[in-house]
């Protein structure tokens, strides 16, 4: 059991660097982690080293791990898709924590 089962968590950069790490970490503690990111696969530009940086192959770790986490494209500058992303997350787990 970890420390934080049953918890409900978002993090948003989570395709790459330190967003991704704090997504895995979380997954690891047992959260239910929303991988946010502003696309869910690579980007054109990133060719090679994207396609193991993205949110989807972060939800694929997390979930190889045992975890459980829902991939989501958003633009956080966007105050109505960040609202969307949350009742995603809401309807999909019933809460934020």
């Amino acid at each position: 059991m970890g420390k934080l089962d049953g918890k409900v968590a978002i993090v948003t950069g989570a395709a790459r660097g330190l967003g991704r790490a704090y997504a895995k970490r979380l997954a690891g503690l047992g959260a239910k982690v929303a991988v946010a990111d502003l696309n869910l696969r690579s980007y054109e530009e990133f060719e090679a080293e994207a396609k193991d940086m993205t949110a989807d192959s972060t939800v694929a770790e997390i979930e190889a791990m045992g975890g459980t986490a829902l991939g989501i494209e958003v633009d956080v500058r966007d105050h109505e898709a960040v609202e969307a992303m949350v009742a995603r997350v809401v309807q999909a787990w019933g809460r934020v924590d």
